[in-house]
C-alpha cells in the first residue's frame, strides 16, 4: 500500500494491488502463479450461535446483542458488508477483466483474491466471516446489507459494491479482504479513502474514525500484530481502490492478514478464529456507530 503502480490483471485485485492480496511491489505469489480456483472443502462453515473468542472480546455488548437497558445497541443503524471476491471469479476472466471507471483510473470489474498455500481461497474466507459477522450485527439490532450473497457466483464489480452501500445509506460499510504477499510479511491493516476530488471526499474524515475503531477492536479481539509491510500502525491510505472512491457513505478494507503466511493462514482456516475475527470486526462497528 505504499505504492501507487497497479498492475491491471486478473491475477492483481482489481480493489488494488494490496487491498486483497499484494503490494505495490508486487508481492502477491497468489495471483503471479494466476487465477486461484477454490479448495475442496472450502464452503463456509456453519455460523457459531453466538459470538465467541478471547475472555473480554464481546465486553462492549453482552452476548445477546442487547444493551443493560434492554435496547439493541445498533437498532436503526445499516451496515453494508463487503466480502472480497468471490468463488466462481476465476472461471469468467472476460467478466471479471472487464475495465471499470474509479474516478482516478481504470480498474478490472474484480479479481480472484489469493488464497493459502494449500488452496484456501480469499474469496471463501471473506464469505464465510462476512457471514458470521452480518449476524453478531444483526443480533446487536443493526440491518444488515451483503454486497454478494453466495460464494457461488461472480463478483459484483467493484463499482457496484460501492453502489450497494451509497442505495443502502448505510452508516457504515466495510470491505473484508485477506492479503497475499510474500511469507514472511504478516500482520493486518486498514485501508481508508483519500480525497480525489470525488463523491468520498465528504465521508473521508468519518472513514477515518471508523478505521481507526476497527483496528483498534480488531487488534484486541484475535491478537495478531500490525502489519509488518504495509502502512503505519497498521492504517493506510488510497485513492485507487474503486470500492472507496465511488463510496458516498463511511467506509473502509480490512485486509486481515496474510494468507500466504504459514501461521496466519492456519489461523484464518479455523472457524473459531473466523467467528473471533467476525466479533471483533463487530465491537469495532459498533464503538464507531456509538459515537
Amino acid at each position: 500500500m505504499t505504492g501507487r503502480a497497479i498492475a491491471a490483471t486478473l491475477v492483481l485485485c482489481g480493489l488494488g494491488v494490496a487491498a486483497c492480496g499484494g503490494t505495490a511491489a508486487g508481492t502477491d505469489l497468489a495471483r503471479e502463479r494466476g487465477p486461484v480456483p477454490p479448495a475442496a472443502g472450502t464452503a463456509a462453515a456453519p455460523v457459531a450461535s453466538g459470538p465467541t473468542g478471547a475472555a473480554g472480546d464481546h465486553a462492549a455488548t453482552p452476548a445477546t446483542g442487547r444493551s443493560g437497558q434492554g435496547r439493541a445497541p445498533l437498532s436503526g443503524k445499516v451496515v453494508v458488508i463487503d466480502p472480497g471476491h468471490n468463488g466462481q471469479n476465476y472461471r469468467h476472466p472476460a467478466q471479471v477483466n472487464k475495465k471499470v471507471n474509479v474516478l482516478t483510473q481504470w480498474k478490472p470489474c474484480d479479481t480472484t483474491g489469493t488464497a493459502t498455500a494449500n488452496g484456501y481461497s480469499e474469496a471463501a474466507f471473506t464469505w464465510d466471516v462476512s457471514q458470521r459477522l452480518a449476524k453478531i450485527l444483526k443480533s446487536r439490532g443493526a440491518t444488515v446489507k451483503l454486497t454478494r450473497d453466495s460464494n457461488s457466483g461472480v463478483g459484483p464489480c467493484i463499482t457496484q459494491r460501492a453502489a450497494i452501500g451509497n442505495r443502502a445509506k448505510a452508516d457504515a460499510a466495510i470491505s473484508v479482504h485477506a492479503d497475499g504477499s510474500s511469507t514472511a510479511n504478516h500482520g493486518f491493516h486498514v485501508i481508508m479513502p483519500e480525497k480525489i476530488g470525488g463523491p468520498v471526499d465528504p465521508v473521508v474524515k468519518a472513514s477515518r474514525k471508523l478505521g481507526l475503531d476497527v483496528r483498534d477492536a480488531f487488534k484486541r479481539g484475535t491478537g495478531l500484530p500490525y502489519s509488518t509491510y504495509i502502512g503505519r500502525d497498521a492504517l493506510d491510505y488510497r485513492d485507487d481502490l474503486g470500492g472507496l472512491n465511488l463510496s458516498t457513505v463511511p467506509k473502509i478494507f480490512i485486509e486481515s492478514g496474510n494468507m500466504r503466511n504459514p501461521a496466519e493462514a492456519a489461523k484464518f482456516q479455523q472457524p473459531a478464529f473466523r467467528q473471533r475475527i467476525a466479533l471483533a470486526l463487530a465491537n469495532g462497528l459498533q464503538q464507531y456507530l456509538g459515537r
